[in-house]
């Protein structure tokens, strides 16, 4: 039963979505049934919490490289072009008001 649980709860985006109390009421509620002992509840609170972390991360990062693919087809400027064109303003004005 425990293993089932722990692999249910390991998948994508909700284990990402979950959060520490979540993870900790979840493994009190399967304590208090008898499901698991008081020590594989805590294993399993610092597992999920652990996975939970990496999970909201790996998703973090693969959201960001989704954003900046649809970002680079629409060819939009990004901040790094605005301050290239910032900085050549600047200089362009630099030389301007030393004529």
């Amino acid at each position: 039963m425990f293993d089932i649980i722990k692999k249910t709860m390991l998948t994508g985006v909700g284990l990402a979505a979950m959060t520490r109390d979540k993870i900790e009421e979840m493994a009190k509620e399967l304590t208090e049934k008898g499901e698991m002992t008081e020590k594989e509840g805590k294993e399993l609170v610092d597992e999920l919490v652990k996975k939970s972390e990496k999970a909201k991360k790996d998703l973090e990062t693969k959201m960001e490289g989704i954003v900046e693919k649809v970002l680079g087809k629409m060819n939009l400027a990004t901040k790094e072009d605005i301050s290239k064109i910032e900085k050549r303003l600047k200089g362009l004005e630099k030389e301007e008001t030393a004529e």
